[in-house]
């Protein structure tokens, strides 16, 4: 038999394989794994060329894929200060004191809706801090930002705008602009004439991003946005990415038919380790921004409208790709978005089933449960985005929505019980990337959420690694330590199954294999 190019030994090895739950050792050749068992199963596979690494005692896992994040579209959304510790007023105007200038503005990210103390979004509340200095804040959930009246300048924006996609530019009684920017298209007119990283930035900050995702335990991520292929065609060429990029480029309301083709023709483009396979919706916003689509209007009388002003447009588009083969993925927060996406997938008929996913499901009644494992609809959630609430419904999610909404928080459990397929992830840049963090959060569950039980630690674990594969149609090829998988591979500390939450927080990641490459190493 030809020589392994790695062998693992001396591991735990959890195989989420039904076949062989268990090992200690593990064999790779060309990205593959070539064998699984005990160390006389694999001591043939050694070969002059063979790295053979003693786990000694270390826990190896499927490799853990954060489900969805947005690595490269992300890099320009988190330049600048980072305001995500930031707690009340008092703090934020002393952060944009001190904020280092970049290219001449004041940027800043992962602002918290309730640093702004339930305070309409506006920037006369720093604007004495800032001056004639533009600045563009944007708030964590990645669809709203504040710009203040310089930016507002720069950018040409005096009042309201009109978009193709339900974004608005919120204007005071008089018509003069808050600064307050919600949605994609209205933060863009000043994104567009703010500074950005320079493409040798970018490839920098991609290749160190990528880098510290493997150190946490990370080989994959399902990136949930067209990012730049060209910057990943360049890194990828240049060395080997640390993670498995797997994209899913935007759908926006407006999408011609010539749209549709572009975005079908893109489908498995890719080089080593990356990939762009499948398309991204919004059906709707955020709740904090007032634009996630609800039955019933949230207590600032908001959220009865869908992202696209037309959903039959939406449902029309999903077809047209589900038709051309393309998996689809729908960014749903509220219950009326969820409701309209599921219902899209319905219309498909059988062929639907275990092509499509829906993002986030922040707060969902009990009926739309069960039809996300009657469709093979995969659930794809973020743990880490309940830290953003409270367990006394003070926080400016609890309070839009209302005590029923909110107490339907993040049904990671509920979902998992009706039988759905829960992929787990992050989110980054709008939560920290770390896995061990997404593993533990998903168990223990924060704020609004933390009133309910969380996933037994199996099912996080395959919140991470089965489920994430089934999530993206890869099943046949990744989330197992199998004989013919990919070989991506995680080894920890800590059994991530048996281990507390509290333990696998500060697990040690002693191993991280991403396609047969150690792409980290603990160095302890």
């Amino acid at each position: 038999m030809p020589a392994a190019d790695l062998v693992l030994t001396g591991a735990h090895v959890r195989t989420l394989d039904p076949a062989r739950p268990t090992a200690t050792a593990v064999a790779v050749r060309d990205g593959v794994i070539s064998a699984v068992g005990e160390a006389a199963d694999i001591r043939d596979w050694s070969g002059p060329g063979t790295e053979v690494v003693d786990l000694c005692g270390a826990h190896l896992v499927p490799g853990l894929v954060d489900s969805h994040s947005h690595p490269v579209w992300g890099l320009e959304m988190a330049t600048g200060a980072d305001l995500s510790g930031v707690r009340d007023l008092a703090g934020l105007r002393a952060a944009l004191a001190g904020a280092e200038r970049v290219g001449g503005w004041v940027l800043g990210h992962g602002l918290d809706h309730n640093a702004f103390e339930g305070r309409p979004v506006h920037h006369d509340l720093v604007a004495d801090v800032l001056g004639d200095i533009p600045a563009l804040l944007r708030l964590y959930d990645g669809h709203s930002a504040l710009a203040n009246a310089a930016a507002l300048a720069a950018a040409g924006v005096s009042g309201p705008r009109s978009f193709e996609q339900r974004a608005e530019v919120v204007c005071d009684a008089s018509g003069r602009p808050t600064g307050h920017l919600v949605e994609h298209a209205a933060m863009g007119l000043v994104t567009a004439v703010a500074p950005s990283p320079s493409p040798a930035e970018r490839r920098a900050r991609l290749l160190e991003l990528l880098s510290a995702m493997a150190a946490t335990g990370l080989t994959g991520a399902h990136v949930m946005d067209g990012g730049d292929l060209e910057l990943v065609t360049a890194v990828a060429q240049e060395t080997v990415l640390p993670v498995r990029l797997r994209f899913a480029p935007w759908c926006m309301p407006g999408a011609d038919a010539e749209t549709l083709d572009e975005l079908i023709a893109l489908q498995g483009r890719g080089g080593r380790h990356w990939l762009v396979g499948g398309v991204k919706f919004f059906m709707d916003g955020t709740v904090e921004g007032g634009t996630a689509w609800l039955d019933h209007p949230d207590c600032h009388g908001r959220g009865t409208d869908a992202f696209w002003p037309d959903p039959h447009a939406y449902a029309k588009a999903v077809r047209t790709l589900h038709t051309a083969g393309v998996r689809t993925a729908t960014h749903a927060i509220g219950d009326a978005a969820v409701r309209h996406a599921l219902d899209t997938v319905a219309s498909l008929g059988p062929s639907g089933r275990g092509a499509h996913r829906i993002e986030h499901i922040e707060t969902a009644p009990d009926e739309l449960l069960p039809r996300f494992a009657e469709l093979g609809v995969a659930a794809s959630m973020q743990p880490p985005h309940t830290g953003y609430t409270r367990d006394d419904g003070s926080d400016e999610w609890s309070r839009r929505l209302g005590g029923e909404r909110a107490a339907r928080a993040w049904r990671l459990r509920d979902l998992r019980e009706a039988g759905a397929t829960v992929a787990l992830g992050s989110d980054w840049p709008i939560a920290h990337y770390d896995a061990r963090a997404v593993l533990a959060t998903a168990r223990r569950p924060k704020g609004a959420a933390a009133h309910r039980a969380g996933l037994t630690p199996l099912q996080a674990l395959e919140g991470c690694t089965t489920h994430a594969a089934a999530a993206a149609g890869e099943s046949a090829v990744a989330g197992r330590v199998a004989p013919g998988h990919r070989a991506d591979l995680t080894a920890l500390g800590v059994d991530p199954v048996r281990a507390s939450a509290d333990e696998l927080l500060d697990a040690p990641v002693v191993l991280t294999v991403t396609g047969g490459h150690v792409v980290h190493r603990d160095a302890v």
